[in-house]
């Protein structure tokens, strides 16, 4: 498979949020204002594409050989609570206001299912070191496209006239199933995936 299969696939058909049902409490937490999300899509970007690598490695070089994959949701994690870490303090020091305004979803991007369950996709497909970290930017970047599409729309259906008994969640969750379903059209659109 082709890099750019990889891409496609990972944002558009396979998408993280859409299709793999992974990575919701930010989606639904930070959507609130466009420019949260796109904060927390750069954040979440950087720590999946590191991740994905870094989890890559010690898969091939210290789970595998050592013959320890029992131990492989516990290394992941480890390795996701670093580089969020990392991340975190790189906020915190260049960008203060941002930092303030993705609060605790910040440190909750080791919990972030989608975070550890891209690595652990990319373990399940047999990727090669560049098709992890390929299929790890791509999922980021699907991740990131949604949730800069989500919070547009929200932002919106704030000023939109919505009826009571759908106003805040409710009418977010309709509008999330509706994205969804306009993803469904990607389907098939690469041969093989």
């Amino acid at each position: 498979m082709d890099y750019f299969s990889i891409i496609i696939s990972a944002v558009l058909i396979n998408n993280v949020v859409l299709v793999r049902f992974l990575g919701l409490c930010p989606f639904m937490g930070v959507s609130n204002k466009l420019s949260t999300s796109i904060g927390m899509s750069a954040a979440t970007t950087f720590v999946m594409g590191l991740a994905c690598g870094l989890s890559w490695l010690l898969e091939f070089y210290v789970l595998q050989p050592l013959d320890i994959g029992f131990l492989r949701i516990l290394g992941y994690i480890l390795v996701v609570a670093s580089v969020v870490q990392f991340t975190e303090t790189v906020i915190k020091k260049t960008s203060p206001p941002l930092y303030r305004s993705l609060g605790i979803y910040l440190p909750l991007i080791t919990t972030n299912c989608a975070v550890l369950g891209v690595p652990l996709i990319s373990v399940r497909e047999q990727h090669s070191f560049i098709e992890a970290m390929v299929f790890g930017i791509g999922s980021a970047l699907g991740f990131c496209l949604i949730m800069v599409m989500f919070a547009g729309m929200r932002e919106r259906l704030q000023l939109a006239n919505v009826p009571n008994a759908f106003a805040g969640a409710p009418i977010a969750l309709v509008t999330a199933g509706l994205l969804a379903l306009s993803f469904l059209g990607f389907s098939g659109l690469v041969k093989g995936i």
